[in-house]
């Protein structure tokens, strides 16, 4: 038996916290995570209103988009929507994914994560926060306007036939020319595979399989992104997992070094304990918390 492992068991005789204790120590830690992801969320809606660009040059922005994927023959945006807008199920099917798909799920899920998954909870808060500054260096540099607001060809489908995406995100928070990249897409991946990875039941796996999937179709379908904006948003939040994942081992590893963990173990930091059993308790709270 290695001696990492003996260092695990030997944490696992701990005793584990009583019901009320742990109940008493998750509520003011996820009052305090919410507070952080409620202040950053307001900063990212802030900042995206604060640096809107001018409509004449989102719109020429979007019409050089679309030359673009008319080259690469995958300007399907106006084509799939006039296939889908007689089918009054399919547009509401669509738009309820768009309004509820997102900002709801992600919630349920970093609630569920925090409470059963400590460290997957900071490894997709995290990644949020990094793709979602990317977000905006690119949202400020580069103002796209999405299908729904170019002339002719496009239908609003959530603003004519919901109210509830507004009250959600209000008006006055919206960077209406924010189209790239496509952060609905982006940050439904991080929690469909988060989800999959933590959860245990097939349904979870297949919902964080086709979640993703139906809100890159619900994207395009309501006329709110371009193809281009879903692979976009792919690769930002791909980017920022990537980012989160390699800070988050890297504090993970220093905190061990801290705590006597890793010495008492054999074989690099890569090799140790932190590393063979990333979902134990001790471990996660290894994690960094902000």
């Amino acid at each position: 038996m290695t001696a990492a492992t003996i260092t695990f068991e030997e944490h696992e005789t701990k005793a584990l916290p009583a019901v009320g204790e742990s109940t008493r120590r998750f509520a003011p830690g996820i009052t305090t995570q919410f507070a952080l992801i409620l202040a950053a969320a307001l900063a990212y809606f802030g900042v995206r209103g604060l640096t809107e660009g001018s409509e004449a040059s989102a719109i020429s922005h979007a019409r050089g988009l679309l030359s673009m994927e008319r080259w690469l023959n995958i300007d399907i945006e106006a084509g799939v929507q006039s296939l889908v807008l007689d089918h009054r199920a399919i547009v509401t099917a669509a738009n309820w994914m768009y309004i509820w798909g997102h900002w709801p799920v992600i919630t349920i899920t970093l609630v569920w994560l925090y409470r059963k998954h400590r460290s997957d909870y900071f490894l997709l808060r995290n990644a949020m926060f990094i793709s979602g500054a990317i977000g905006l260096v690119i949202f400020a540099s580069l103002p796209v306007a999405p299908p729904r607001l170019l002339p002719g060809g496009y239908v609003d489908t959530v603003t004519e036939l919901s109210t509830s995406y507004r009250v959600l995100q209000p008006p006055q928070l919206i960077n209406e020319f924010a189209a790239v990249p496509s952060l609905h897409v982006g940050w439904n991946l991080l929690v469909g595979l988060m989800i999959f990875k933590a959860a245990r039941s097939r349904k979870a796996k297949v919902f964080a399989i086709a979640g993703p999937l139906m809100m890159a179709s619900a994207v395009v379908l309501t006329a709110n992104h371009y193809v281009t904006d879903v692979a976009a948003g792919i690769v930002v939040a791909l980017t920022g997992l990537a980012i989160a994942f390699v800070s988050q081992r890297v504090a993970t590893c220093v905190r061990g070094h801290r705590t006597g963990v890793v010495e008492a173990s054999s074989g690099s930091c890569l090799n140790s304990l932190v590393w063979l059993h990333p979902g134990s308790e001790q471990i996660d709270e290894l994690v960094p918390a902000a």
